[in-house]
């Protein structure tokens, strides 16, 4: 999987196709997607041109989607990444993840009411994840994964699955690194994909909480993007890839896409880089609070408490 990838998460509709297309002009060989982004179908043709137009082999691109909430059933695996792959215009995915540990009822997109959801452990993971695995088998996709897993959760699926999780796809930034993550993913063979890497300052302001600290105005991360003539995104992303993995910043500006590109072209000090290790908060700017209101089966101790 290439080590940096375009995200597609906030990418609105009549954005997601050129910034994708643009994305592979420019050398970007990891697309990341999810049905719930509401871009499936955008991205799909873009795609399609980029590989029939010979800009990209489809062996060199890899491209990740997701697995709804609503579709944990094992019944609902196969449909939901068919749907993805007719929206997408692909034959197989690189990487299918199970996008949060939370399971919603198969007619609800988002609930609003507490009972629309249902309860952890209601659809044990290790069945929907034993569907995943028969996409495996079945040639539907090459790889399979997670995201948003705390450790012990990760650590629970790795000791019972057939076919391991190969991706955690978690938060990660230097206000969250997940230090103990990072060093039972290293043991075990599982890569960890940052998102949110810039601290995701484009997101909806409903997600938002007040007083939020910036990441690319930390003074640090401006410091040393004097010093490096790097952009403070590009200082971020270099970080990332620093500490061995993937990460998939989100943009549908040409000139943007380009910077963030470059980033593993970049030479930054090493020394400088790890003083970037400092910034520690333990700080979520994305930590699914939106599942946990009143009434909800789930909270934000059973979504990250180790």
């Amino acid at each position: 999987m290439p080590s940096l990838g375009l995200g597609t998460w906030k990418s609105r509709r009549g954005e997601a196709a050129a910034a994708v297309k643009h994305a592979i002009g420019v050398g970007y060989r990891h697309i990341d997607c999810a049905p719930i982004y509401k871009n499936e179908k955008e991205i799909g043709p873009s795609l399609a041109t980029a590989i029939q137009q010979n800009c990209v082999s489809r062996s060199d691109l890899w491209v990740t989607s997701k697995l709804w909430n609503n579709a944990h059933n094992p019944k609902h695996v196969r449909p939901a990444l068919e749907r993805s792959l007719k929206d997408l215009q692909l034959d197989y995915l690189d990487l299918f993840l199970i996008h949060w540990p939370v399971s919603f009822r198969q007619d609800i997109e988002f609930p609003r009411k507490p009972e629309e959801f249902l309860a952890p452990g209601e659809i044990p993971l290790i069945e929907t994840w034993g569907a995943m695995e028969k996409m495996v088998k079945k040639g539907l996709c090459r790889a399979i994964g997670v995201c948003n897993f705390s450790l012990s959760r990760l650590q629970d699926l790795y000791s019972t699955a057939t076919i391991p999780p190969a991706v955690n796809q978690i938060e990660l930034h230097p206000y969250l690194q997940q230090l103990e993550m990072l060093e039972y993913c290293y043991k075990n063979n599982i890569l960890l994909t940052a998102y949110s890497p810039l601290g995701s300052p484009d997101r909806p302001s409903a997600l938002k909480k007040e007083n939020e600290p910036s990441l690319l105005n930390h003074p640090l991360i401006l410091q040393l993007s004097n010093k490096s003539g790097a952009t403070p995104a590009q200082v971020l992303l270099c970080w990332a890839l620093a500490r061995q993995t993937a990460v998939i910043p989100k943009s549908v500006h040409p000139e943007r896409i380009l910077e963030n590109f470059l980033s593993h072209e970049l030479l930054i000090d090493q020394a400088d880089l790890r003083s970037l290790d400092q910034l520690n908060l333990n700080y979520r700017y994305l930590d699914g609070a939106f599942f946990c209101g009143p009434g909800s089966p789930y909270t934000l101790s059973k979504l990250w408490s180790d």
